[in-house]
């Protein structure tokens, strides 16, 4: 039976700091901010909930230079509401008072209450990968940069034992990128490796197409977001031509209507980032509408830390989905905070013998 509860808030920025320049079509990452959330019970201020809001440079709705004040405006405000200790109840509320104009927030919100509820040890949900550290399935991520970047990469990938590869392309020369391809596909073929690729919408529209046919050659097992997000009529007319199976993905961000979206472009796949898209209830909706409509998906970080990471592992986990996740990203950065994830020939494990570093 669930209980009234009170809490109060604190957080704490973190500057993390890439172990490499981080490619991406829309330009180098060296540091990522972080917001950890703290949230306690006063009345058993020994019991603490970890949540992060972590919006993502230049793509996040709360992507704004004024984020802080609005973060604190938001924690002020959220402990003036009493909840119930139920995961359901808290997760309702907080889309009825966190507007969707904080996405990151309300899923740092999400986090930090559901951990609380559970007393505190990073559960946010209950089952195999956090109770008997079942390992997910996930993608070895290749980042962008020059051809000898990418080729050490996609080596050390391959000896980890990925067996699921994921390449960033559209920063260097496309014919660069298809040869670096072809490279795999030539030592091994799709039933050996599966690989994926995200142009993060570097294709212009009319050349789209012919790019699409050219990888579709190699037997890539999907395109992330082949061009710019906001041309529905063009994403809908490739989705519907495309010889390659395409996933939206920046194409979700800020989308209200859910339904009307996947209905008028029919992708192959929805690719899901909880920090984006406004937090744990709107991804489980966003599931909801994709499986009813034949849509395949699957969730990735978006480059927070191991606290938001471990969120997003334990709620793919909640679902029966064997396709590899995109939750690679603990080991980016230099001063991640160490915790009981651990990634090992090609999956992402919950060891729970392992300890978390406090955050502070």
């Amino acid at each position: 039976m669930s209980k009234l509860i009170s809490v109060r808030f604190q957080w704490i920025k973190r500057i993390l700091n890439f172990r490499f320049d981080a490619g991406t079509s829309r330009g180098i990452l060296k540091t990522r901010p972080v917001y950890w959330i703290k949230v306690f019970d006063p009345q058993n201020p020994i019991i603490i909930g970890w949540g992060e809001a972590a919006p993502l440079i230049n793509l996040s709705v709360d992507d704004r230079p004024d984020f802080e004040d609005y973060l604190e405006a938001e924690l002020r405000k959220i402990e003036k509401v009493t909840f119930e200790s139920n995961s359901d109840q808290i997760l309702k509320k907080l889309k009825e008072l966190v507007s969707p104009e904080f996405p990151s927030i309300r899923f740092g919100l999400e986090t930090a209450l559901l951990d609380l509820i559970h007393g505190g040890k990073k559960l946010i949900f209950s089952g195999d990968f956090f109770d008997h550290a079942d390992p997910i399935p996930i993608n070895g991520l290749i980042w962008m940069g020059s051809q000898e970047f990418m080729a050490e990469q996609i080596e050390e990938k391959l000896n980890q034992g990925f067996n699921c590869i994921k390449m960033k392309i559209g920063a260097i020369d496309f014919e660069q990128e298809f040869a670096l391809l072809s490279q795999i596909r030539k030592r091994y073929s799709k039933d050996q490796i599966t690989l994926r690729v995200d142009a993060n919408g570097a294709f212009l529209t009319q050349e789209a197409l012919e790019k699409l046919g050219r990888l579709a050659s190699l037997d890539l097992h999907s395109i992330e977001q082949p061009i710019a997000a906001g041309q529905i009529e063009a994403m809908r007319e490739l989705c519907e031509i495309t010889p390659l199976p395409i996933a939206l993905d920046e194409e979700l961000i800020g989308v209200e209507d859910k339904a009307d979206l996947l209905d008028r472009i029919s992708p192959q796949y929805v690719i899901l980032k909880p920090t984006l898209l406004g937090g744990i209830l709107e991804t489980q909706e966003w599931i909801k509408l994709a499986e009813d409509r034949g849509i395949g998906w699957w969730m990735t970080s978006a480059l927070e830390s191991n606290i938001g990471l471990n969120a997003i592992a334990q709620l793919a986990a909640s679902y029966s989905s064997i396709v590899p996740q995109g939750l690679g990203t603990g080991k980016l950065f230099h001063n991640n905070l160490d915790s009981p994830l651990v990634i090992a020939s090609g999956t992402i494990s919950y060891r729970s013998e392992l300890t978390w570093e406090n955050p502070g």
